[in-house]
């Protein structure tokens, strides 16, 4: 029987209660992402100051105790009574949900921060938030805990009176972010210099506090966008030397946009409102790409480089090799939901779409050689695209005479519920004979593929489409690729990268993780691709057995069972070392093995794009710098 349900269970939850209660619906998680969103919360308050022309300068400081201060020079908030509340301003901000001084356009012109939530979320998923206030020559302070005010706001001192500026410093509730509170400086990093690069002449500085010598990195662009994608582009090569930029306002909103093409066969495009990442696009992307596809066919007609006979050029075929940077400034953004993932101003689509459509036909007539070097990259990717699409169609030709879609290799699960099932591609006949004799039937299948597959990132579609190890996934999987993925059809909810632990088993995992993100990037997105962990060492003494899964837990388990001749250790080098049943208990036993989920922080999505292209790329010195740089990160690789 339910349990009784009437007037007296409705909760009311006041003030922050309902942040701490339902942390997700604010800032996403409470993992590692949510934590750091909390930074990002605040430093994009300071960054709505540099919009407004107010602030040249924000530092960001890691502290020992892995609390966050983020000081900015911009106006500061405001001291005096807010007379609804009849409380303080800035105890307003940090206290009251969905208020602030983004709503009527009158304090911010474009603001990142529409909702109002920001910095009082900030507050209540924090054990403790101070805040300091330059104004008038005077110090203001107020501190929080769990987003209950510990004082009223009170003057502690004087500063110059030509300074001004807000000082925010809050320590992660540890009964909220249960996960971890440790901050990490890389991801910090990385958004911040996205951050630095979308404001032009702003100066934000990192530092970490924490070591004996601490870590530093400032970030300052005066050219903005452009600097942006050149920065992204640093592991290719540009077709041209020129960054195109081209700016404008029509119908109030600001519009700046950067391109410029490459010689890979990948499309780099990013786009921005106000300075938050629109990870979906909207209609300034669908804008954006009207304009470069009319622009260059009309180009290419006019000037006879494609023929009256010709079929117009795609937007697909123009776009690839094409990084590019869409950044909008807008009064009264409509965004999906608080995420922001997805613009809706109809207004923002015909200004990007005239002010891009106007500069680049002047920009193409002024550079002939320049889009004569694009429009042949487009017209052979045109060509590789009908290549492309007619391997395609004969593989459905194929599926449809043969009855079963499913590559011969592939040694499918019983179970027709994607939900139970899941799929391991395993590298070689070796581990893939001894994976099929250690699965679940019922739910795990295994794909065995020879070798190492193709590289995406150094290969067009048509390239792709031909390559029967990589057509055996996409098969397997179900979704298609590319214009013909659909996630609806995907046959398993876990799909398992299981690789020797060495530097060969690295890299072919690197190669399979490059295909799905280049064509299939949902699947990360929703969380449905994993990498496996086999044990690297295996001990045997006086007939037990323990698995060891790094070099320090092999240590932990000799000053357990004691360090002698009785022991029996083992390195795995390769996973067709194991027999079945060492295979299934160390590495497919869902009730004991190890399996890390792959995410991508849509935040920092180019970030991620870049990183893919250093690695895999045809350029080396980038991936020596990369490897220099991040080596210090990898345990227990046998190299």
């Amino acid at each position: 029987m339910s349990e009784e349900y009437g007037a007296d269970q409705i909760q009311i939850l006041e003030g922050l209660e309902a942040v701490r209660k339902r942390p997700g619906m604010y800032i996403g998680s409470t993992s590692s992402r949510g934590l750091h969103h909390l930074v990002y919360e605040i430093v994009d308050n300071a960054v709505d100051e540099a919009l407004a022309g107010a602030c040249d300068h924000i530092d960001v400081v890691i502290n020992p105790d892995n609390s966050v201060t983020v000081t900015d020079n911009g106006r500061g908030i405001p001291v005096g009574i807010n007379h609804k509340a009849g409380i303080p301003a800035v105890e307003v901000v940090f206290t009251i949900l969905h208020a602030g001084g983004k709503f009527g356009g009158g304090g911010y012109k474009v603001s990142g921060g529409l909702h109002g939530v920001g910095a009082s979320v900030v507050n209540a998923l924090s054990d403790w938030l101070e805040v300091e206030i330059c104004q008038e020559g005077r110090v203001y302070r107020q501190r929080y805990e769990r987003g209950h005010v510990c004082y009223p706001l009170k003057e502690i001192g004087t500063c110059d009176p030509k300074k001004t500026g807000t000082k925010v410093t809050f320590k992660p509730d540890a009964t909220i972010f249960t996960e971890t509170t440790v901050y990490e400086f890389d991801v910090l990093k990385t958004r911040l210099r996205e951050m630095a690069f979308l404001t032009k002449g702003l100066c934000i500085t990192l530092t970490d506090d924490r070591e004996e010598t601490p870590r530093v990195k400032s970030f300052c662009y005066e050219g903005g966008i452009k600097e942006f994608v050149t920065y992204l582009n640093g592991s290719k090569v540009p077709l041209y030397d020129k960054v195109m930029y081209f700016e404008g306002t029509k119908n109030k909103v600001y519009v700046e946009v950067a391109l410029q093409h490459n010689d890979s066969y990948n499309e780099s495009v990013f786009s921005f409102v106000n300075n938050i990442n629109t990870p979906e696009g909207g209609m300034h992307l669908v804008g954006f790409r009207n304009a470069i596809t009319k622009t260059f066919n009309d180009y290419a007609r006019s000037n006879k480089l494609l023929k009256d006979n010709e079929q117009n050029l795609t937007g697909d075929d123009i776009r690839e090799g094409l990084t590019a940077i869409i950044s909008v400034k807008i009064e009264d953004p409509q965004f999906e939901g608080q995420t922001k993932q997805k613009l809706g101003n109809s207004e923002a689509r015909g200004a990007v779409d005239s002010i891009v459509s106007e500069q680049l036909t002047y920009f193409l007539e002024q550079n002939p050689a320049i889009a004569k070097t694009i429009l042949e990259k487009s017209i052979l990717a045109q060509r590789a695209r009908e290549a492309a699409r007619k391997a395609r169609e004969l593989t459905r030709r194929k599926t449809a005479l043969e009855g079963s879609a499913l590559p011969g290799k592939l040694a499918d699960c019983s179970d027709k519920d994607p939900k139970n099932c899941e799929i391991y591609i395993v590298e070689g006949d070796s581990a893939g004979g001894s994976a099929k004799k250690a699965r679940s039937r019922a739910t795990q299948a295994i794909l065995p593929l020879r070798g190492k597959i193709l590289n995406v990132e150094k290969a067009r579609l048509d390239k792709i489409f031909s390559n029967a190890e990589i057509k055996a996934m996409i098969t397997a999987f179900g979704t298609g690729i590319h214009e013909d993925f659909d996630i609806t059809k995907l046959r398993y909810h876990k799909i398992v990268i299981m690789t020797d632990a060495d530097v060969d088993g690295a890299h072919i995992a690197t190669l399979m993780l490059t295909f799905i993100y280049r064509f299939m990037p949902e699947l990360i997105k929703q969380g449905y691709v994993y990498l496996a962990k086999p044990p690297l060492y295996k001990l045997e003494k006086n007939k037990k057995i323990w698995y060891a899964y790094s070099d320090e837990e092999l240590s932990a388990i000799l000053e357990e069972v004691g360090r002698d001749q009785n022991n029996k250790i083992q390195r795995y080098k390769g996973l067709g070392e194991m027999d079945a049943e060492q295979l299934w208990e160390t590495t497919m036993d869902p009730s004991r093995r190890i399996l890390m989920k792959v995410t991508m922080d849509e935040e920092t999505e180019s970030e991620v794009d870049l990183t893919f292209t250093t690695l895999m790329g045809d350029q080396v010195e980038p991936r020596r710098k990369f490897i220099e740089e991040n080596a210090r990160f990898v345990k227990n690789l046998d190299i």
